[in-house]
């Protein structure tokens, strides 16, 4: 006898298709069995160990978070709630260009420091892994959901050619080929890459296209941050797009936003931009979260010369006061490469979390806010903070436009991403809120997408960037990876002030076939497992 089956669930199977009811049968970590209108037929129903009266309910294929920041969470806490609890079955990491494999001794010290914001410094973890297929291994040992995993391109420059804004050599770049190819034959599934970051923002794009045309020739796909969200962003789209076409390389665009007052109403351009590649033949994907702030570090926003050689050389030249007079004309004046080629706007960056308890007072208030509460210029304070923290402090940047995240939202190759750190007192409430905050305020609330619709743009879209045979869609011989969710209650409980409250509506998911959320509560299931991509013959 079967191990589950679903009772009276309205199925919304991840194809955009209608809802239809259905029981549901799991068994061995997959669906074996889907009886469509089993009550009302009469037929012989399905019987299993256990059954769940799922009446009332939507059954889905589980959420795929296609921008995840869950690097070292994972590791830290198993249970991994934060995602769990949303439906997330799969998450992709080793986002924008930085993370924790490939490494040395050397780059991981390096990358440690310089994405401590987004992961906590690691001191709790045993970094016992220094290749790719290592530290899947370690995520095998047992996680809440699956992973998937992106070669981080400024990790694989900084440990081939260093922290220095200069071209690769011949054979540096003969090195880093080979370290994406190694990452890839261990079952990375493509590679990203931060543009606005050091050291990866030091690639012209001739490098990238190297890089994109091996991870082309193992059937992956190009994930960048790319140069600029705010003045110069359509360009930078374009460079993108651009670029991997002639690579031959598919693109999935990082959280695809169009941020600033200089892009306010401009997301129809994008979406032109888009449509016309895609219309020429390109394969291009991209994936949003449903918010208009952004996440990211307060060093990230420095001008990409202050950060040259690594953390160590930007606290140097932030503790120097000439140098850090010209940081604070490009931040203020010229606007820094850093902060998207726009002058900085100081009321608009919130601390959202610091490395230090001591500095919690900053928590919570933009820069211009505690500033005016020190009687001091906002360049003041934000110096000050990043020395006394040693560029730990995460921000949230108030500079999205609604108008631009529903319309790219619309998109027909649009994906859902958290981009979420789980860092800080306050982060983002996307983290802990993305897929709710999709069901419940963009669909039920404000009709921006049917669920049908949506429910695709969050399984099946994904799962078929990531070439997954086997997951998005509810069929029979799929992997149960699956999520109960009640449509006229679902939505985030995070909000900005109270960004770790778990959601509603969600009372079931199921990892492999296993209940990790049951009667909306966290079980001790860690089912998740690495989710290789396998290299073609």
């Amino acid at each position: 006898m079967e191990e589950l089956v679903i009772r009276d669930a309205d199925v919304v199977d991840g194809s955009g298709a209608d809802a239809y009811r259905a029981d549901v049968v799991v068994d061995g970590g997959r669906i074996v069995g889907i009886v469509k209108e089993a009550a009302a037929a009469g037929c012989q129903r399905p019987r299993a160990r256990r059954e769940l009266d799922a009446e009332g309910l939507v059954l889905s294929p589980g959420f795929v978070d296609m921008h995840a920041h869950s690097d070292l969470a994972l590791l830290r806490d198993p249970d991994h709630s934060a995602k769990a609890a949303q439906g997330v079955t799969l998450e992709v990491i080793g986002q924008d260009g930085l993370s924790y494999a490939p490494v040395d001794d050397r780059t991981l010290g390096e990358v440690r420091r310089a994405i401590a914001g987004w992961n906590g410094p690691g001191d709790d973890i045993d970094f016992d892994w220094r290749t790719v297929g290592e530290y899947l291994d370690r995520l095998d040992r047992g996680i809440a959901v699956n992973v998937a995993y992106l070669i981080p391109q400024g990790t694989v420059r900084a440990l081939a050619v260093g922290w220095e804004d200069r071209p690769a050599t011949p054979r540096e770049l003969d090195r880093m080929r080979q370290l994406v190819a190694e990452g890839l034959e261990q079952g990375a599934v493509g590679m990203s890459s931060g543009l606005t970051y050091t050291p990866g923002m030091y690639a012209r794009d001739a490098e990238l296209t190297e890089l994109c045309r091996v991870v082309a020739s193992y059937g992956g796909y190009y994930c960048p941050h790319h140069r600029s969200y705010g003045a110069g962003a359509l360009e930078a789209y374009r460079e993108m797009v651009a670029l991997t076409r002639e690579a031959g390389c598919p693109l999935h665009l990082a959280h695809a936003t169009m941020n600033f007052g200089v892009n306010k109403g401009r997301a129809p351009e994008l979406l032109a931009l888009l449509d016309e590649a895609l219309a020429d033949g390109a394969d291009i994907s991209l994936d949003t979260y449903p918010y208009t702030p952004g996440c990211t570090t307060l060093a990230a926003v420095l001008p990409s010369w202050a950060s040259e050689g690594g953390p160590e050389e930007t606290l140097r030249r932030l503790a120097d006061d000439g140098t850090a007079e010209r940081i604070r004309h490009h931040l203020e004046v010229t606007g820094s490469d850093g902060c998207h080629g726009v002058p900085v706007e100081w009321d608009t960056i919130e601390i959202s979390g610091v490395g230090d308890p001591a500095l919690a007072a900053f928590v919570g208030r933009t820069v211009a806010e505690s500033a005016a509460l020190r009687g001091e210029e906002p360049w003041v304070t934000a110096r000050g903070l990043l020395l006394a923290d040693r560029l730990a402090p995460t921000i949230l940047q108030h500079v999205g436009h609604e108008e631009n995240v529903r319309e790219i939202m619309r998109h027909r190759v649009h994906t859902g991403g958290s981009d979420g750190i789980l860092q800080g007192a306050k982060p983002h409430p996307r983290a802990y809120g993305t897929f709710p905050h999709y069901l419940g305020h963009y669909v039920r609330e404000l009709g921006v997408l049917s669920l049908e619709e949506c429910v695709a743009h969050l399984t099946s879209r994904p799962a078929a960037r990531l070439r997954l045979p086997d997951r998005g869609l509810v069929r029979e011989g799929y992997v149960a990876d699956l999520v109960l969710f009640d449509p006229a209650t679902v939505a985030a409980g995070s909000t900005f002030a109270e960004p770790r409250t778990p959601p509603t509506g969600i009372p079931y998911v199921l990892v492999d076939g296993r209940f990790v959320i049951e009667d909306g509560h966290r079980t001790d299931v860690l089912a998740g497992r690495a989710v290789r991509r396998t290299p073609p013959a």
